[in-house]
């Protein structure tokens, strides 16, 4: 094993201070493991002059955070005013809003009214076209059986 250098993360220090203790000879009829002592106190010496190094990462990346809420809270106060000062105005217009939706409104219903009649009437046209497409088919059918009887039956004479 190796000493862990300043740059290493604390979990890589934690997984060779693991893969030792694991490596470590096993005691005969017992739990207990022989272990470099030398090499265990590197890496728990490493560890710890890591964890200051990133316990003040962290602390910068706190303060980072806290910084974007704090612009985030005020950008989103500004925009709820803004939203405020639309929605007084808004009133103001309220009654010609009001006015424009029932119109719109209405034209929404007399559109789909509209729409209704003419899938009506698009499915009873199509509906009629098919009858008719049916009826023809039928009697497209009926000639041709009667035109097979037709030659079954010139089979069936025998020939002068």
């Amino acid at each position: 094993m190796m000493a862990a250098s300043q740059g290493e993360s604390l979990l890589a220090i934690l997984d060779e201070l693991a893969a030792l203790l694991k490596q470590s000879k096993q005691m005969p009829m017992s739990a207990s493991i022989l272990v470099n002592k030398a090499e265990a106190l590197d890496l728990l010496n490493s560890a710890l002059s890591v964890v200051p190094e990133q316990v003040a990462e962290a602390d910068d990346i706190v303060a980072g955070a806290k910084e974007v809420v704090a612009k985030a809270e005020a950008e989103a106060a500004e925009i709820l005013a803004d939203a405020e000062r639309r929605a007084a105005a808004a009133m103001e217009r309220e009654p010609i809003v009001a006015a424009a939706e029932q119109k719109a409104a209405q034209i929404v219903a007399q559109a789909e009214a509209e729409a209704a009649k003419l899938m009506t009437d698009a499915n009873t046209y199509s509906d009629r076209q098919l009858e008719q497409l049916e009826q023809e088919l039928e009697q497209i059918g009926r000639q041709i059986a009667a035109g097979r009887r037709v030659i079954q039956s010139r089979r069936e004479e025998p020939e002068a």
